[in-house]
């Protein structure tokens, strides 16, 4: 996958400097203290005639319904692309989103257009780089996958990031299972990675830059290779009766993680499209 899959061409960002710019970390107050939690910026109802689309936040469904008060931190930028960072207090956060239609997936989104235009009000320019439909694989992508890919996770774990810059933490880890099948019937997978309070709803990519080896072992130089696999939302956690049970990833437990999260498929996010379709001819 080239450049222009993903961002405009007139940017000096490598793959992974541009993918620093499409999260957005998620503060909520609740009435049971503050919480952290990661969103990521995605284009829905992208029409290439007119060029046009809606920019949302994705999260998790249990980052945000408990939220009484939300804070989204916002990179902007000035004219000469000096970059500082802005905070957007939203009242009644939980309201703010749509939520997928189905009850059983830990998805909801944010339209953000709104905020840009209050921002620019301000003469305030913020500055995102959104995921698109173009990185969500197809069934035949999902196929050519190897059983063990090396994946990318881009979040906020345990709240820590780069506040002075604005910057979320990227980790790594592999596929624990073949994201071609849905784990246990549902349209989900395992990757093998540290997953933490405060990465729920963080963006898992393959992002190969300048070549990758694919299944067959064949060794594709000087390509790209970008997907959005899913949005991780869970971890199996052993209790101290020694089972073991899927937990959100931001709620705090005093059971142990095994190192293991539970990932909801890209391709759930299109059903978001029906959802604004809704919206927007009301």
């Amino acid at each position: 996958m080239h450049y222009k899959y993903f961002i405009a061409m007139n940017l000096d960002l490598s793959l992974s400097e541009q993918i620093c710019y499409s999260t957005i970390r998620i503060e909520t107050q609740t009435n049971r203290g503050c919480c952290t939690g990661t969103g990521f910026f995605f284009n829905f109802l992208e029409n290439p005639d007119n060029k046009t689309h809606i920019p949302c936040i994705v999260t998790n469904k249990h980052v945000v319904e408990e939220g009484v008060n939300g804070i989204l931190v916002i990179t902007c930028k000035l004219p000469d692309n000096t970059e500082f960072m802005e905070r957007i207090i939203i009242p009644n956060f939980q309201q703010a989103w749509i939520y997928h239609p189905q009850s059983d997936v830990d998805l909801c989104i944010m339209p953000f257009q709104p905020i840009v235009e209050l921002l620019k009000i301000q003469n305030k320019h913020p500055f995102y780089i959104p995921l698109t439909k173009s990185i969500i694989p197809t069934q035949s992508q999902l196929n050519d996958l190897s059983a063990m890919e090396e994946i990318v996770m881009v979040g906020y774990p345990d709240g820590i990031w780069d506040s002075v810059n604005n910057k979320p933490i990227l980790r790594r880890g592999i596929t624990a299972t073949h994201p071609k099948f849905n784990f246990e019937g549902k349209k989900k997978f395992l990757i093998d990675a540290a997953c933490f309070p405060g990465s729920s709803g963080s963006p898992v990519l393959i992002v190969n830059q300048g070549g990758y080896v694919d299944k067959r072992g064949n060794l594709n130089w000087g390509h790209n290779r970008v997907f959005l696999l899913g949005i991780l939302h869970a971890g199996p956690q052993h209790t101290a009766q020694g089972t073991i049970k899927f937990a959100n990833i931001p709620t705090t437990i005093t059971s142990i993680p095994n190192n293991l999260g539970l990932v909801i498929k890209s391709e759930e996010l299109m059903a978001f499209d029906a959802e604004l379709q809704k919206i927007t001819k009301q």
